[in-house]
């Protein structure tokens, strides 16, 4: 299935926005353009919703037939134990993960002796964490600690956008990863000379008009195959206002989902 998730509205969910979208406002608009998945990744509020709320949510998101997915940063055992409450309130079966905070950056080891104590659980609920790729950890190291840990439970949410920041190929993190994705975050990018051609700026594009090569990507994951759900996501870098952002951000969403359709024919 495709979606999107709340990096898909980032500007108009930020402080910037004169009036905030709440989750439920995303979760309309997510259905009114036909998608049938909303990723709640990195979103704080939800930490604060009540048992009411979440039922509601739930409630919500069951009426437009949207499936739930969470996504979260940071590995502590307590930390991820509520995040599997979250995703058994809400029905999610995936909760994105990624292993560094900017108050904890774990060594391997560490990483992997915390995921072993979080995993039986997720593993006796059905839901998966998937650590996502990016350009703090190597997509090798990342694969290491998937492999290390060893759980049905644990996948990689693969992005390989972010890995480029590391100066890692991107074909060449679709390729490590592959056998092990459980969630694809779907993101194009592309580089821009900066004013005076002094250095490059790496932002977000429309799908199809950047250097991701998605066709590669899906022939590598085969994500229908294997019930991998694809959620867009944007680097869409604020323009001269609000109105033109969101905008802009709207026409993305549309566009980027017609993208993923066609391409799934």
């Amino acid at each position: 299935m495709i979606g999107l998730g709340t990096y898909a509205f980032f500007w108009q969910h930020s402080k910037r926005a004169p009036q905030a979208l709440d989750l439920p406002a995303m979760l309309r608009n997510t259905r009114e353009l036909g998608a049938e998945v909303f990723q709640i990744c990195d979103y704080l509020p939800i930490l604060s919703y009540s048992e009411v709320q979440l039922h509601d949510l739930k409630a919500l998101a069951d009426d437009l037939g949207i499936v739930l997915e969470l996504g979260t940063k940071g590995i502590s055992t307590e930390h991820l134990a509520n995040f599997l409450r979250l995703a058994q309130a809400l029905g999610a079966k995936v909760v994105r993960g990624m292993v560094n905070t900017p108050d904890h950056r774990p060594t391997l080891s560490e990483a992997e002796a915390l995921l072993k104590q979080a995993l039986p659980a997720y593993e006796a609920s059905g839901v998966k964490i998937a650590l996502e790729t990016y350009e703090q950890l190597s997509s090798r190291d990342l694969v290491s600690l998937v492999e290390a840990v060893g759980s049905p439970s644990l996948g990689i949410c693969l992005d390989p956008a972010n890995c480029v920041a590391a100066l890692e190929n991107p074909i060449d993190v679709i390729d490590r990863c592959a056998p092990y994705v459980a969630n694809l975050h779907v993101k194009d990018f592309a580089f821009t000379r900066r004013g005076g051609w002094v250095g490059f700026t790496l932002e977000g594009a429309e799908l199809g008009t950047g250097l991701l090569d998605y066709d590669y990507m899906m022939k590598a994951v085969n994500p229908e195959a294997r019930g991998i759900n694809r959620v867009i996501e944007h680097w869409l870098p604020w323009q001269d206002s609000f109105e033109v952002t969101s905008r802009l951000e709207n026409l993305w969403n549309a566009n980027n989902l017609a993208y993923l359709k066609r391409h799934s024919a």
